[in-house]
Order: C-alpha cells, then structure tokens, then sequence
C-alpha cells in the first residue's frame, strides 16, 4: 500500500476521533440547562459548565433560563358596554423547569402569547371602558395570575404583565375629549364663581369697615364738639357772672342821678320793644321822683343813696350765692386749654374721616 494512502487515512482517523471526541463534550452558560437524550430517551438535564455525554447517539437542548420578554400584539376587543378599544401586553416570563417547557409544550413562548392574548380578551370583555382605563393595575394583576396558573405545568414562571396602551375607537375619544372639556369649563366656571363670591364678601367686609369708621369719626366728632360746647358755654355764662357782678359792685356807689339816668335808659330800651305791657321791680312814683328830681322838677325829694352793699345784699342775696365764685386766672387758663385739645382732636378726627377712601 502507498505511503501516501496510509498517511491520508491515519488522518482522516484522527480528525474523526476529534470529531467523535468533541460531540461528546457539551459545554453550558452559567445562565443555560440543557436537556440530555440518548437514543431518544430522556437521560438527565446537564448544567452549568463542562459535561461529557456519549457521541453520536446523543442529543442535547439548551434552554435559557434569564427572564425573557415577549411582546402580546395588539388586538381589538370589545369592552362591557360595547365600546371598541385596541389593546396590547408585555410578558416577562422565566423557564424554571427546562425538562418540563420541553416535553410538556411545543413551543413555550408562542403558547405563552396566545394564552396571554385570550386571557386579555376575557378579561377587557367583563369591563367598561371607564373601568378600564382607571383600573390598570388591577387588570395586571388579574392577567398575570391566570397566566401563571397555567404555564406552571409548562415548567414556565410568569413574572410580570404590563398592559402597554389601550386605545379606544375614534368616535369614543372625540366623546371623551368633549366630555374632558364640558368638566374643565364646568371647574372652571365653580372657581370663577368661587373667586367673585370671595371678592363680593371681601368688599362687603371693606365697605362695613369703612362705615364703622366712618361713623365712630362722626360720634367722636360730635361729642368732641357738643363737650366744646358746653365748655364754650360755661366760660360764657361765668363771664356773663363776673360782667354782673363787676356792675353791681361798681353800682353800688351811684347816687340816686346816676340811677335815674340809668332807669330813663331802660325805659327807653323797653319802649323799643313790641310788647304792651311792662312789668317793673320798683314802684313807679319812685322812679318819677327820681327823673324829676335829676331834671330839677322836684322840689323836695331826699338824696337816696344806694351804696349800701348790705342793703343790695338784703334785696337780692349774696352775689356768692347767686352767680358762684369768681373763677381764678389758672382755672380760666385750664379750661381754655382744654377747650384747645378738644379743638385739635377734632380737627385729628376730621382729618381720619376725609383720609378715608371712598366707596
């Protein structure tokens, strides 16, 4: 035989143990298992890491066991109240039994989905479409533990389910954007009205304490002026008092011409008025005789002298008694004092009521 034919089939022999020989090594990812058949007869699952399994007569599936997503396509349902809306899912789901999602399914994702499309399909049909779109969540829920009961003999864990978008027909969200828009004007419309009642009351209140001030000027105002007044008064009757009885201390010294001058001048005012009847306090002939005699017509009339204080005293009391005592300079010099701090709080209140700003 060829030296050349030996040395091809001693090669065609090595590369077929190596080919023999690396069939039989299987190596799995941390995050793979893989399902060992001999013959078409489960063996075992092979984990992570290297394995050695028989040539040529085995088979090996590798599985993987991170969480995958799925996408659930968007389908049309009809809700409760026979609204048509578009809905759609994500699926997270996880292969915890690799023996289990390969002999007890086909094919574990396309199951997965399909069961998830049903499912949702059910689920959207027993609510309304307000319901629906408030209840998210609970729809979530819901999916996901029907889902999970019934991949558990699939060897596959459900995760999580996500209800991505619901999409309700066009005709539905025109009716929902107008009636969005009939309760933003409807809120609007009661915080307008809110706004203008809170103004009207906080004007009220303004206008209420305006009169209140208003009014507590003017009372101040008149009883600073009514006690202006009565001060105002007294001063002047006090004064009308000192008037009398400086006359009738500098009467007292008058001889009887004196007083008849001065009863002729009285007459003379007394006749201006329109009254015709005239009382005197003296007797008439008395009054006569004395005109007369200042006049020179009497022939003996005596000198009457009327300087006697204690006669005057006798006729018309003690001038103490009657016109009260003679106030001192102080106490006209308080008082007229007083009467100027009345007439500055006065003018204080006129000031604070013609501040105030008007209605």
């Amino acid at each position: 035989m060829d030296s050349s034919v030996v040395m091809t089939l001693v090669i065609i022999v090595i590369v077929a143990v190596i080919v023999v020989i690396t069939s039989g090594v299987k190596i799995v990812q941390p995050y793979e298992q893989a399902i060992y058949m001999r013959l078409g007869k489960f063996v075992r699952v092979l984990n992570q890491g290297l394995n050695f399994v028989c040539p040529l007569i085995n088979q090996v599936v590798k599985l993987d066991l991170r969480t995958e997503v799925l996408d659930v396509p968007k389908q049309e349902v009809i809700t409760k109240d026979n609204s048509p809306v578009e809905v759609d899912a994500v699926i997270y789901i996880k292969v915890t039994d690799p023996k289990n999602a390969f002999f007890e399914v086909t094919n574990y994702r396309w199951a997965t989905v399909n069961l998830a499309q049903t499912t949702l399909r059910s689920i959207i049909g027993e609510m309304e479409l307000d319901q629906i779109l408030s209840s998210r969540e609970r729809i979530n829920v819901c999916l996901r533990d029907i889902l999970d009961e019934n991949t558990d003999k699939w060897g596959v864990k459900i995760e999580a389910v996500e209800i991505r978008e619901v999409d309700p027909a066009r005709k539905v969200k025109d009716s929902m954007e107008e009636q969005t828009s009939a309760e933003r004007k409807r809120r609007a419309a009661i915080l307008e009205a809110d706004g203008q009642k809170r103004a009207a009351i906080l004007e009220a209140e303004g206008k209420k304490k305006s009169m209140i001030l208003e009014a507590e000027g003017k009372r101040q105002s008149m009883i600073l002026e009514a006690e202006g007044q009565r001060i105002a008064t007294i001063l002047e009757g006090q004064g009308e008092a000192q008037k009398l009885r400086i006359m009738s201390v500098g009467a007292a010294s008058m001889d009887s011409k004196a007083m008849s001058v001065l009863s002729m001048q009285t007459l003379q005012e007394v006749g201006k008025g329109e009254s015709s009847k005239f009382f005197f306090p003296m007797e008439l002939t008395k009054l006569v005789e004395g005109i007369s005699e200042y006049m020179g017509s009497a022939n003996s009339v005596p000198d009457r002298e009327v300087s006697d204080t204690e006669s005057i005293r006798q006729a018309v009391g003690d001038p103490d008694d009657i016109l009260g005592p003679i106030p001192s300079v102080e106490e006209i010099r308080k008082e007229t004092e007083s009467v100027k701090d009345l007439r500055k709080e006065i003018e204080e209140v006129d000031q604070i009521v013609s501040d105030k700003p008007k209605e």
